[in-house]
């Protein structure tokens, strides 16, 4: 996991062209009209789709959200209109699967409780590999924010 200022993403690019192309596509558009939906915004080198989602999720209390993880995708999580905590446990250390993995939709939740929160304000990026479980959007209200899909090829 990696939390930081979004002006320091650059950093990350070379984790792979998709992660650059990622961080290329988030520089230049973070300020966009916001509206919620998914986009494609490139390719990997594994032909896979790097994609962003707009969301505007309600928040949940902690108790109220399930760890997830994803095989497939690395996340980036940016909020964008206030801040946002989010639980993460690494994937090694849960024990309570709910259900099973489902590759349509690259998740596999847990029952297991988070280890550590983290707030995650405006300007700022959370990146959760597939080895990072993450429980997003916990707080009280609505907000605005970003997750951009970055495969894992």
């Amino acid at each position: 996991m990696i939390l930081c200022d979004i002006k320091e993403a650059g950093r990350y690019a070379s984790i792979s062209t998709a992660m650059a192309i990622a961080i290329d596509w988030m520089s230049a558009h973070l300020f966009d009209t916001f509206v919620p939906g998914t986009k494609t915004i490139g390719q990997s080198s594994g032909g896979n789709d790097i994609f962003v989602k707009y969301e505007e999720p309600a928040l949940l209390p902690r108790e109220k959200v399930q760890l997830e993880a994803h095989r497939r995708y690395i996340d980036i999580q940016m909020p964008l209109k206030g801040a946002e905590k989010m639980g993460w446990c690494a994937l090694v250390d849960l024990k309570l699967p709910r259900g099973t993995y489902d590759a349509d939709r690259d998740v596999i939740f847990f029952g297991d409780a988070a280890t550590t929160l983290i707030t995650v304000k405006p300007g700022q990026m959370a990146v959760f590999f597939p080895e990072d479980a993450h429980a997003p959007n916990i707080g009280l209200g609505t907000h605005r924010k970003l997750i951009i899909k970055v495969p894992v090829d």
